[in-house]
């Protein structure tokens, strides 16, 4: 008999003010150091690409974090040795006229990764209790509930075999402005600043508020968050990476499937016959 997952919350969910900022293991060691741990992740990263897919698994990454956090540069970094076929990065914007007129999971349920496939979620369905709540473009009754739909929900995706993995990364205000000036400032990257960043910003505390509210009611032991020091962008993409790693990796078998005998005698023959 089946006995679907409990919701079970983490006794000590993460919170933002118990976040060590100032990690920077590369700070000392240098780019060097950071290159080699970063394409040691990269490549345990690969293998794990190639056994969910082998043995027909799902993932979905989620990654949520103030503006200007380092989101981007951290699923590039995350995705860029590992086959395209076998990930898919989907970046949430505001929804739809059509989407708006249903519930807020149906966006996503229609993006849900199929076998062997990872699926990457830049922002996702905890935006309802995050800009949304802040902003009031969900009712309190709204935004409160969604707290046990997301659970559910995500209970029923691991009890369907899926893995999630939940990144937060944090960063503090003094950081923040630093790299807004910075897009501001190169005509490179102006198109990642917009106004609703700087108006984000001045709701801070709100966001904090409801940050932490996010991890309380939805760190589970099945689905914790991983919250990652993102002042020093190094050592968050390395984080990141090797956070990602561990949960993908936990209790998979990641021996390489052995290959399908026709193949390997075809091989041998065409190998004898080239001598």
């Amino acid at each position: 008999m089946f006995y679907p997952s409990q919701i079970e919350l983490e006794l000590t969910p993460p919170h933002l003010d118990r976040c060590n900022l100032s990690n920077d293991q590369f700070s000392l060691k240098g780019k060097s150091s950071y290159h080699k741990q970063l394409k040691t992740w990269q490549r345990s990263m690969f293998v794990l690409q190639q056994t969910y897919y082998h043995q027909h698994r799902r993932a979905i990454i989620v990654f949520q974090g103030w503006d200007a956090s380092g989101k981007g540069g951290a699923i590039r970094r995350l995705t860029e040795t590992l086959d395209p076929r076998g990930v898919k990065v989907h970046s949430i914007a505001a929804p739809t006229e059509l989407e708006q007129g249903r519930h807020y999971l149906y966006r996503f349920q229609q993006r849900l990764p199929s076998p062997g496939i990872i699926s990457i979620f830049d922002r996702s369905w905890y935006e309802r209790v995050l800009v949304e709540r802040v902003e009031g473009f969900a009712s309190d009754y709204e935004w409160q509930r969604a707290y046990q739909e997301i659970n559910e929900f995500e209970r029923m995706l691991i009890d369907d075999g899926v893995r999630i993995v939940k990144v937060f990364m944090h960063i503090d205000q003094t950081e923040q402005l630093k790299r807004f000036r910075e897009r501001f400032e190169n005509p490179l990257k102006h198109w990642k600043l917009t106004v609703e960043d700087l108006r984000n910003r001045d709701r801070w505390s709100d966001y904090e508020r409801a940050t932490n509210d996010m991890f309380r009611f939805t760190s589970t032991t099945h689905a914790p968050w991983q919250l990652i020091p993102a002042n020093k962008k190094w050592y968050a993409r390395v984080s990141v990476l090797k956070a990602v790693c561990d949960a993908l990796a936990k209790d998979v078998d990641l021996t390489p499937p052995t290959m399908d005998k026709k193949l390997v005698n075809s091989m041998t023959q065409l190998l004898r016959e080239e001598r």
